[in-house]
């Protein structure tokens, strides 16, 4: 029997199963060739590292002998990470949630040694629990199936194939003016009145969401797009799912009113709204926003920046086996450590046993009344916590989050006035780019250590990457980060288009047994929704038609889902909004690098999200910069919309009257 193959793999979330005694294969043909060899199905386990209820069924299963020893006999069991192959988990989710009308991790699917979903669930305990199948009977009914049922399997699989296979993309529909402005009417019957957000418990950070309203507010002027994304904001930053100690959102509340969180801390969620309160900060000058804006950048920098550079993909929910443990103080601990401290910082903080075994998470319903207070506070509960087991981090690096990152550190570190978000935004940027990049343009989606993993790269990576990049065009005025951009983005419509629609992987990547396309956003959002933005500002940059053609393209893809669910077309509704402004072009030309900082700050901060922004020297290689001069020998900026420019402006206080024109 083959031996657990794990542990030369560039995944932590596999490199945490190597021990165990399942023989696990990863994802690849050598392990469907040996399902067909034996004649026995696949057992596909996906997850990920910060995942709580995946160490769980490891505990329970993976590691037990004998579960392992029937495992190892009536299956072929693979292990993916659903953060290094998002197309493998993309196909298979599809599947469960078609099969069992839910889905989650750990993911559990049995397949057929062609790779078609027979059997499909999630999380089975080990023993007896709630009415659940446990684990083992699951693997001898199966097992039992496939020995008496084998024709009825394989017609299973079979349909699930042709059926899900078959889906074509939504048809296209360009969003126009009213479909946004239906968009927040439909948002606005979704949003919760009591508590903000979007729906009931669970709740997610709406991040996509709070970037289209805060567009749509911008450029309408809407009062309820800003009320909802002003609320939600303040709720999420003074709740539970905040770290109100060292900062950085977690995954999402388990409950309505942003108590109790599910622990991990991923890079997606942290930059995506660092990008959200930096842009509340442009819009209201909220202190609150601002001071989310940076703590949650200083997270990055401080908990998730790798030594290599770039930005590690999570922090894990538990730690000592216990979910939550590192975060959570109990009433005794508090007055322990803080003395005549305590007592206020207990009413402050909410601590009344909101989660297990009489703890609580720090809640900051309100500012307070003695900031230098809560300051001492915070040092010593700070230091009290670092004492403890620090969770687990995911260290690898994922292109497309790293990309996320890299567009909301070098934005924040500009409207922000802090340059180390723009050094550290460009140091990650290089890694990507000198890692993850092959000699034939294709994008590596992982690294960990400074060595590339094996998965190619899909259409978020390309995306959110090329976004990285023209941001960096914008923030540094280095065109070499143009010249990136137009390449990841050439092979995107080279790779990644077919049939006037958009997939999630590249023509020559592996073939699944159906080609992923998907146009909802997720936890992150979806990949051509990530092109359409990526699309939209290098069209601007370039006047290229071919690209602005694209844009449409990609965006259309969005259409229907917009018009009928815009809580999972966020970020389409967001680019729609900066096609509907023009886009804005600006042009800022400067003698010198530094010279043109003010006006730069003022475009990245007064200026709607979406708009395209170019700085450099006279004559940079950029075509919106071709014919823009200085003025008197002073920085200039250039407003255009299509090339088309008014007059050129100085003094960045003109720059912001023309920008923001009703303010």
């Amino acid at each position: 029997m083959a031996a657990n193959e794990l542990g030369t793999s560039t995944s932590p979330y596999l490199r945490q199963h190597a021990e165990n005694p399942v023989a696990w294969k990863q994802w690849g043909e050598r392990a469907f060739a040996e399902a067909r060899e034996r004649d026995v199905p696949v057992f596909l386990s996906i997850g990920y590292s910060a995942c709580h209820w995946c160490h769980v069924m490891a505990h329970e299963s993976f590691e037990d002998a004998e579960t392992a020893a029937y495992l190892n006999e009536h299956f072929v069991s693979v292990k993916v990470d659903r953060e290094e192959r998002p197309d493998v988990d993309a196909i298979y989710m599809e599947a469960t949630v078609a099969m069992t009308g839910q889905g989650g991790w750990p993911m559990s699917v049995f397949l057929t040694p062609a790779g078609e979903p027979f059997f499909c669930g999630t999380y089975f305990p080990a023993q007896p629990r709630l009415g659940m199948a446990t684990f083992r009977q699951v693997l001898e009914s199966l097992t039992d199936a496939w020995r008496s049922k084998r024709e009825q399997i394989d017609g299973i699989g079979e349909s699930v194939v042709k059926q899900l296979g078959a889906r074509k993309a939504m048809a296209g529909a360009a969003i126009d003016e009213a479909a946004l402005d239906k968009a927040v009417s439909l948002l606005g019957v979704d949003f919760d009145q009591a508590d903000a957000g979007f729906g009931q418990a669970p709740k997610f950070p709406p991040s996509m969401v709070l970037d289209f309203l805060l567009r749509h507010h911008r450029r309408t002027g809407s009062a309820d797009a800003l009320r909802m994304a002003v609320e939600t904001c303040e709720r999420m930053a003074r709740g539970g799912m905040y770290d109100q100690l060292a900062g950085g959102f977690a995954r999402y509340s388990v409950d309505r009113q942003w108590i109790v969180p599910h622990f991990e801390k991923m890079l997606y969620d942290n930059a995506l709204l660092l990008d959200v309160y930096t842009q509340l900060w442009a819009v209201t000058r909220s202190p609150l926003a601002e001071r989310i804006a940076t703590e949650t950048a200083d997270f990055l920098l401080a908990e998730l920046r790798t030594a290599e550079g770039g930005f590690a993909s999570a922090l894990d929910a538990d730690t000592e086996g216990e979910e939550g443990r590192y975060y959570v103080w109990s009433p005794d601990e508090l007055r322990e450590l803080l003395g005549e401290d305590a007592d206020w910082t207990i009413g402050l903080c909410d601590v009344t046993g909101t989660f297990e075994h009489g703890t609580s998470v720090l809640q900051l319903r309100q500012d307070p009344d003695d900031p230098e207070r809560w300051a001492r506070v915070r040092t010593v509960l700070r230091d009290a916590r670092a004492r403890r087991t620090y969770p687990g981090r995911d260290d690898k690096v994922v292109a497309a989050w790293n990309g996320l990152a890299i567009t909301a550190l070098a934005r924040a570190g500009v409207v922000l006035d802090r340059p180390e978000y723009v050094g550290a935004a460009v140091t990650a940027a290089g890694l990507v780019r000198d890692v993850h990049l092959d000699a034939d343009g294709r994008l590596r989606r992982t690294s960990r250590d400074g060595q590339v993993g094996t998965a190619h790269g899909v259409l978020e990576d390309y995306a959110a990457y090329a976004q990285a990049c023209l941001t960096l065009l914008a923030v540094t005025g280095d065109a070499s980060w143009l010249t990136l951009a137009e390449s990841l983005l050439d092979r995107v419509l080279g790779q990644f288009v077919a049939d006037g629609t958009f997939f999630d992987t590249a023509a020559d990547a592996e073939s699944l047994v159906w080609r992923p396309q998907d146009p909802t956003d997720n936890a992150s959002p979806s990949g051509v929704s990530l092109a359409a933005e990526a699309f939209t500002t290098l069209a601007s940059v370039t006047g290229s038609a071919r690209y602005e053609e694209a844009a449409r393209l990609a965006l259309s893809a969005s259409g229907a889902l917009a018009d009928r669910a815009p809580r999972f077309a966020g970020r389409a509704l967001a680019v729609a909004e900066a096609l509907q402004a023009g886009p804005l072009e600006i042009a800022i030309v400067a003698p010198d690098p530094e010279g043109a900082g003010a006006l730069v700050r003022t475009a990245l901060t007064e200026a709607p999200w979406g708009t395209a922004i170019v700085r450099g020297a006279p004559g940079l290689d950029v075509p919106l910069m071709a014919g823009r001069d200085l003025v008197g020998g002073q920085p200039a900026a250039y407003v255009c919309q299509k090339f088309t420019c008014r007059l050129p402006i100085v003094l960045p206080e003109d720059l912001r009257r023309e920008l923001t024109p009703t303010r």
